[in-house]
């Protein structure tokens, strides 16, 4: 229930045990069709989610970081993951919270996302 963890993920609470992997599947495959608008890739894969903690039956609540404290679209991009998170199946409230530590750095990409932006 949540167990599962990708090897750039950051966790650094315990996750409440409410909802399965499928879930998680679901909620990371929502996050990747949120971008930010000056960079071509999603916030998952930009490694800017820090973590994903369920909270009670359908709650989900989510650390995120942005590339720099006054990236501009720190006003719109926490409600579009909220967003995007409220549209799984079994979530009816998503919260976000931006965070600054640790600070992100290229090392949270994926490789993938790496690629994507000529950076291998």
């Amino acid at each position: 229930m949540f167990a599962r963890l990708r090897e750039w993920f950051v966790v650094e609470h315990e996750m409440n045990a409410t909802a399965d992997d499928t879930q998680l599947d679901d909620i990371v495959a929502a996050l990747r069709t949120v971008f930010d608008p000056e960079i071509p890739v999603n916030v998952y894969d930009l490694g800017l989610i820090y973590a994903i903690d369920a909270i009670g039956e359908d709650g989900i609540a989510i650390d995120m970081t942005l590339t720099a404290p006054g990236c501009p679209v720190a006003g719109i991009l926490p409600r579009q993951v909220e967003r995007a998170v409220e549209t799984v199946e079994g979530v009816s409230k998503c919260s976000v919270r931006l965070v600054w530590d640790p600070p992100w750095t290229q090392d949270r990409m994926t490789d993938e996302a790496k690629l994507e932006l000529g950076l291998f």
